[in-house]
């Protein structure tokens, strides 16, 4: 099976307030992971905070993913920077530190090209040999991904799948056409936005990159196979009782809610990285709220 197939459980990076790997807690993360047989683990993506953390800090977070997955689940590590030099650096850091495959987003301050979009991934896919996943994340990176761009890439041999946003229209099976239609029959293409991510593996996606999944595993593997065996009806059921954590994800950012979600579940107490906030007590009622709707399962 394809490290991009399947549901990839995004989890957060825990750090103490110098932004240091608190890897125990990092750990327990990890163990409830490959205990509920996840199919990758994409760590120091968007929820993981990889652009709050510097080189060593991202370096030290591999390493200790890799000790505790110790082979059970592949690890694809984010190495998205600023400038490509850096990029490179962290793509040949996670090779070195035992990572399966790299995730690769355009972030920028200046808006890029499509040109320079092109030539910062080919570097970084040339830098190592690990499977490359491009991550198109336009409400952050503030770049959409052509179709014509999408298959220039796709012609590089070790760039292998893509990470998309929801389409706007959320009609999953449109956009899953127009992607199959220009892009190889081999090449790999899932989706992230955890409320409609079920509705796209049921449409034919590859794979889900679950926020939800980094934290809650089990019942979120629980909507992924309904979802890969073709059953709507247990995929309506299993979503209605995720749709509470769905409603506070788009009011909040899913960042800050698994922030607070796993310190209610005892999983960390790690905070975000400020400037960014925790929430507050009433909003972390409701939270609470809705983390018991998903126990039902």
């Amino acid at each position: 099976m394809s490290l991009f197939h399947g549901l990839s459980a995004f989890p957060i990076t825990p750090t103490d307030t110098d932004g240091q790997i608190i890897s125990d807690q990092l750990g327990l993360l990890m163990t409830r992971l490959v205990t509920a047989k996840v199919d990758s683990i994409g760590l120091l993506g968007s929820t993981g905070g990889y652009a709050y953390l510097d080189r060593s800090q991202r370096a030290a977070a591999i390493r200790a993913a890799v000790d505790y997955a110790r082979g059970r689940v592949p690890i694809i590590a984010g190495v998205g920077a600023l400038r490509t030099d850096d990029a490179v650096n962290l793509a040949r850091d996670a090779a070195q530190n035992g990572a399966d495959g790299v995730l690769l987003a355009p972030v920028s301050y200046t808006p890029l090209t499509e040109e320079e979009v092109a030539h910062h991934f080919v570097a970084v896919a040339d830098a190592t040999d690990l499977p490359l996943c491009i991550y198109n994340n336009p409400s952050t990176t503030h770049f959409n991904f052509s179709l014509d761009l999408l298959r220039r890439l796709s012609q590089v041999d070790n760039i292998l799948a893509v990470k998309m946003p929801l389409p706007q229209t959320m009609d999953l099976a449109a956009d899953l056409a127009r992607l199959r239609e220009g892009l190889p029959d081999d090449f790999f293409i899932g989706y992230s936005g955890d409320w409609g991510c079920a509705n796209a593996l049921l449409a034919g996606a590859d794979s889900w990159f679950s926020v939800i999944g980094g934290l809650l595993p089990e019942p979120t593997m629980k909507l992924a196979t309904a979802a890969r065996n073709g059953d709507s009806a247990d995929v309506q059921r299993i979503n209605d009782c995720f749709q509470p954590l769905w409603t506070l994800f788009q009011e909040f950012g899913s960042l800050r809610v698994v922030y607070a979600a796993a310190k209610l579940l005892k999983l960390t107490d790690a905070k975000p990285h400020l400037p960014l906030l925790p929430l507050g007590t009433i909003d972390e009622n409701r939270i609470l709220t809705a983390l018991g709707t998903v126990d039902q399962l």
